[in-house]
């Protein structure tokens, strides 16, 4: 038995889009349609915890009944303006990868390990930050992208990642996950997977304690990562390949 595949989360995983992206466009897309507030980092940082763009201005709006109530419809239509805007964004390359992110995925091709991502965020984010980051061809790197409403339940719950393994055809002893929060560790965990944590300011102290191990980012030669949790705690290191099926074997011998 081999590690055959990695599958990534997205947002806060590839790269920290959520304070200075998503944030951003959805307080221009509330600007736009008119509505009298918007989301200060800690607010947002607060419905982080909330999955999916769509439910995070419903369970907003819910928790402020003081403000104007969206039919479905309307937050719907402002999810939309709102892609719009975070793809604008992306386009103009206003945001990196994460350390480590696109070292790793070169290494992991140069293994041959299938690589395949499991997000709530919309397809056309995904491709939009792919293809800003890494070149037009990016997206065909993955085998597999599963991403918005492609699934019934969004993370917490297994789903995206149970359609990934299907797509994948791999059993999840095979794969190993790479998320940043708690809502996507249950997800993977939930699939079955086992799951690497680089967490990010907004998911710093969440219940990690199901993770392979925890590290502040994947590390470069000249910035490596720190072992916040797990075996070898407090050292540094750069995340690559033999690490990753080091770290992946370790399920093995228990």
């Amino acid at each position: 038995m081999s590690l055959r595949a990695l599958i990534f989360d997205v947002d806060g995983t590839l790269a920290d889009t959520e304070r200075d992206a998503h944030r951003v466009a959805f307080n221009q897309a509330f600007a736009e349609a008119g509505l009298p507030f918007s989301w200060d980092v800690a607010t947002y940082g607060d419905y982080l915890k909330v999955t999916g763009g769509k439910e995070r201005l419903r369970a907003f709006l819910n928790e402020h009944p003081e403000l104007p109530q969206l039919s479905d419809a309307d937050i719907a239509s402002i999810h939309r303006q709102k892609t719009g805007y975070y793809v604008e964004m992306m386009n103009a390359g206003l945001l990196p990868l994460r350390p480590g992110v696109e070292r790793l995925l070169n290494a992991a091709r140069d293994h041959d390990l299938l690589l395949a991502i499991a997000t709530t965020t919309t397809p056309a984010n995904v491709e939009s930050l792919l293809k800003s980051t890494l070149g037009a061809e990016a997206p065909q790197r993955f085998h597999t992208i599963g991403a918005g409403d492609i699934v019934s339940h969004k993370k917490p719950a297994a789903d995206i990642y149970t359609y990934v393994l299907g797509q994948l055809a791999l059993p999840a002893a095979d794969c190993l996950a790479i998320e940043d929060s708690a809502n996507g560790l249950q997800s993977a965990r939930g699939a079955g997977l086992a799951t690497i944590i680089t967490q990010t300011e907004h998911t710093e102290g969440q219940d990690f304690s199901a993770a392979l191990r925890v590290l502040d980012h994947l590390g470069e030669t000249a910035s490596p990562a720190h072992i916040l949790q797990g075996p070898a705690a407090g050292e540094q290191v750069v995340v690559d390949i033999p690490t990753l099926q080091g770290w992946w074997a370790e399920l093995r011998e228990v």
